[in-house]
């Protein structure tokens, strides 16, 4: 295996343009890492900015100059993307010659043999690669993208989670962590389980937002039935409703509590507080800045065209969006 910590490695970022691959690009660059974004349509990219290579799950025919020279690989499942498709992958991208494998997985993959992150999990288990798996939660930047109108336009934070505890990761918090396990040792075959550093009621979040942006948030538990018919009538897809409300389900019954330390072990401080990432956050709720202008003003949200729903919601604009929403 080659030494993690020469610069001259180059990381191919799936997902590049997602919530957490946007934060990961920048981080890698930062370090002085060579990075190659994967995308499906990929642009002339600046001096100074990473290269840009063709990628596409569905055409192998990609793979191959995607995967020349690269050493590490941040993997990220795209939504409904076809599993044996994605092993497929996988398996070519180590074959000519990536020894590490990052892969962003959901909390509690673990407990679930039949979700697609876990069949992945299991496969890189059983590959010559080392891995790490980050299973993270509930991103909190679903609340700046995909709840952000209820919240602009309501003061509500509107979702069907009953009296269910989440414990709310910042995305950034998780692409800090992948750029740790992608450029320092130590990080071999382990399994992260990445949640913010406490699990809140969705009652108990509205009154941080309160309190962080001056005006009274509520929550109004709707019921499930209240959630899709608001959600519908915003004329999203039939399909994310199902999804967004099989998420809260979860939540509901009083399986997205879980809190670990793993953030802070990784990266030697504590995880964002949700009080934080509001402040940081705050335009996203302003009902005086337009809802069109709102989710891209605020700071490194990497929020995309196409919203990949689970517990974590990483959305990529192009074609590999990540959703822990789980």
């Amino acid at each position: 295996m080659g030494d993690r910590n020469d610069p001259n490695n180059t990381v191919l970022v799936t997902g590049a343009t997602g919530t957490v691959g946007t934060t990961l690009t920048e981080l890698l660059a930062e370090y002085g890492r060579s990075v190659r974004i994967a995308t499906r349509t990929p642009a002339s990219a600046a001096a100074d900015e990473p290269e840009s290579v063709r990628f596409d799950f569905e055409k192998p025919e990609t793979w191959g100059r995607a995967f020349e020279g690269v050493d590490r690989l941040f993997l990220l499942l795209p939504p409904g993307g076809d599993v044996a498709r994605a092993r497929d992958a996988v398996d070519a991208a180590i074959r000519v010659g990536v020894d590490h494998v990052v892969f962003l997985s959901v909390l509690g993959a673990n407990r679930n043999p039949l979700l697609p992150h876990r069949r992945i999990e299991r496969h890189l288990e059983q590959s010559d690669a080392s891995y790490t798996f980050l299973r993270a939660s509930f991103f909190m930047q679903n609340l700046a993208e995909v709840h952000a109108v209820d919240v602009r336009e309501h003061d509500e934070l509107f979702v069907p989670a009953g009296e269910g505890r989440t414990s709310f990761v910042d995305a950034r918090d998780v692409a800090a962590v992948a750029a740790a396990a992608l450029t320092e040792p130590g990080h071999e075959n382990q399994r992260y389980d990445l949640t913010g550093r406490e699990a809140l009621t969705y009652d108990e979040a509205a009154q941080v937002f309160s309190e962080t942006l001056g005006r009274r948030i509520t929550y109004p538990n709707p019921s499930p039935f209240r959630f899709a018919r608001r959600t519908y009538g915003r004329d999203e897809p039939l399909g994310f409703v199902v999804v967004m409300l099989g998420i809260y389900t979860v939540a509901r019954l009083g399986f997205s509590g879980r809190v670990t330390d793993d953030v802070e072990r990784v990266l030697g401080r504590s995880p964002t507080s949700l009080a934080e990432f509001v402040d940081d956050y705050r335009e996203v709720w302003d009902s005086s800045v337009s809802s069109a202008s709102s989710p891209e003003s605020a700071p490194g949200t990497g929020l995309g065209a196409e919203t990949d729903v689970g517990a974590n919601t990483d959305s990529d604009s192009d074609s590999d969006t990540d959703t822990n929403t789980r």
